[in-house]
């Protein structure tokens, strides 16, 4: 065993991306029919093209409904992970399945980001083609098909950095065999996944178990043992005490790891863990590991703080357990028209399933703007009871101001099912122009 190190130094280099494929190139994508919401009369010109006449949300020729994404509260949410990062010593790999846009995953590298996180071969895949060098498969990979493309990826550029999950022997001799034949020439990293209780997800279960995975992992000449990992929010029965107990069996883990020598030579150890209801509790009790023989690459990998939303995360996000660390801003709003008015007590928009969240939550009426002026006012008496595939009900109680033709500002619930709806989402200021548009790749 070498030299103990302090646990709390935690490397987070700068991850930016390859030239390859520059950001950027998304600016020479045609605006056409692929891309709902863009002005018809845009046809023809490129996205950049688009984004430079800097029209506006409501007057510029959008049709509805139209996805909206406040160029403030992004920036804003981006800079307040970055600072609680920086503030509690831990590296960020976000997870890039929220957004699925190389724009964003840009934006987080530059406020920070060690690397970007998936969850499927697509997924890391996309990041590859947009350069993202550093990636964390928070998931197990027992894909032949996908394991030759990453050897292939590994062997072709040697600052690609990229650790997986294993929870199992079977999936070790999966993943050594199909490497084998690959004739991979670097090692897959990988991190045992430990399980979040009985009927949890994924991950090993017991400690005994997780060591038979490490043995499986030492014997194989493809695979190199990094660290630990798993995911708090599937502990049953969630609760901060029940989190910070699974959360230090974790660190428990890679502590009889370390002593055990089962960790590769040389290399820092990973214990990555945090999604964006408990990262608090990640915070506390990761900043209580002990010297380990190597640092400590202490990885959350949060992903929904981007948009945030107006429904689950702001029920659930860990700002409202410690205030004191900052807010997240909801920067989504789903922009869509009155089409019909049938009666006193009912309205129907033009936005339904196929725009909108509704996975957890419905939709929350927010704002009115006037068909007739373009005044905006707070949806009083407003209420969503219901989604079609392309109209939301609304029930509208006696006396409240509501006509065809109105626009409503609809705040949504869960990012992750916001942005695969939709494959260009315009980002708009605070005055409704818009700056810029999201791709992303679902």
């Amino acid at each position: 065993m070498g030299v103990a190190h302090d646990a709390t130094t935690t490397s987070i280099e700068e991850a930016p991306l390859a030239a390859d494929r520059p950001v950027s190139g998304l600016a020479d994508e045609p605006v056409d029919h692929r891309f709902k919401a863009l002005p018809p009369d845009a046809e023809g010109l490129t996205v950049g093209a688009l984004a430079a006449e800097r029209r506006n949300l409501f007057t510029g020729g959008f049709t509805t409904p139209v996805l909206a994404l406040s160029a403030e509260s992004v920036e804003h949410n981006l800079a307040l992970l970055e600072t609680y990062a920086q503030r509690h010593g831990l590296a960020f790999a976000p997870h890039g399945k929220t957004s699925m846009s190389p724009q964003l995953f840009a934006r987080q590298l530059e406020h920070g980001a060690w690397g970007i996180t998936a969850a499927v071969p697509h997924q890391a895949r996309v990041y590859r083609a947009y350069g993202i060098r550093r990636i964390f498969l928070a998931n197990e990979l027992v894909d032949a098909a996908a394991l030759r493309w990453l050897a292939a990826e590994l062997d072709a550029d040697p600052e690609f950095r990229f650790v997986c999950y294993v929870d199992s022997v079977r999936g070790v001799e999966l993943m050594d065999g199909a490497l084998r034949a690959a004739g991979a020439s670097r090692p897959v990293d990988v991190v045992v996944e430990l399980g979040a209780g009985e009927g949890a997800r994924t991950g090993v279960r017991t400690e005994a178990e997780c060591a038979a995975v490490a043995d499986a992992v030492a014997a194989t000449g493809t695979l190199r043992l990094v660290g630990v990992a798993g995911y708090e929010a599937e502990v049953p029965n969630a609760s901060g005490e029940r989190v910070q107990d699974w959360l230090r069996r974790l660190v428990a883990l890679a502590v009889d790891f370390d002593r055990a020598g089962r960790f590769a030579a040389g290399e820092e150890i990973v214990i990555s863990a945090g999604g964006s209801a408990w990262f608090d509790a990640v915070a506390d009790v990761f900043a209580q590991i002990p010297e380990l023989s190597a640092p400590v690459l202490k990885l959350l990998r949060s992903g929904a703080y981007v948009s945030h939303d107006d429904g689950h995360y702001r029920h659930l996000t860990p700002f409202n357990r410690v205030p004191e660390e900052g807010e997240l801003q909801p920067a989504f709003r789903l922009w869509a028209q009155v089409v019909s008015r049938p009666s006193a007590e009912q309205a129907f928009l033009n936005a339904g399933k196929r725009d909108a969240a509704y996975d957890l939550d419905l939709p929350e009426a927010q704002v009115v703007r006037s068909g007739r002026d373009g005044a905006v006012r707070p949806a009083a008496g407003l209420s969503v009871t219901g989604l079609s595939d392309q109209h939301t009900w609304v029930r509208t109680e006696p006396g409240a101001e509501l006509e065809v033709g109105d626009w409503v500002g609809l705040g949504l619930s869960h990012p992750c099912t916001s942005f695969d709806k939709w494959q260009l989402i315009p980002l708009v200021a605070a005055d409704g122009t818009v700056t810029d548009y999201i791709r992303t790749f679902f």
